[in-house]
């Protein structure tokens, strides 16, 4: 990174490498990339984003982390007033 390389025959003779079928005196230039880090978003993140999040808690039962004002907490395939209301999340 230090190092200006300037044709594709110096990045070679660093590398100690062929040329191959490639000019030597082509020219290169060096591409950054920023470091794409994946972080996992939080509950609160998800919810603000319009997501719904369920954690399963037992077998048919899940913990709606995300719940709104007036939504369950715990969703339950037994109680159809458990279901959140996907309705009214944001949708931008």
């Amino acid at each position: 990174m230090r190092e200006d390389v300037e044709t594709w025959g110096d990045l070679c003779a660093r590398l100690n490498e062929p040329t191959g079928a490639t000019d030597p005196a082509s020219p290169v230039e060096r591409i950054l990339f920023p470091v794409g880090v994946a972080a996992p978003r939080g509950d609160a993140e998800l919810k603000s984003m319009g997501f719904t999040k369920l954690v399963r808690r037992d077998k048919g039962v899940y913990e709606n982390v995300t719940a709104l004002d007036g939504e369950k907490r715990y969703v339950s395939p037994d109680d159809a007033s458990s279901m959140p209301d996907f309705r009214r999340r944001k949708l931008d």
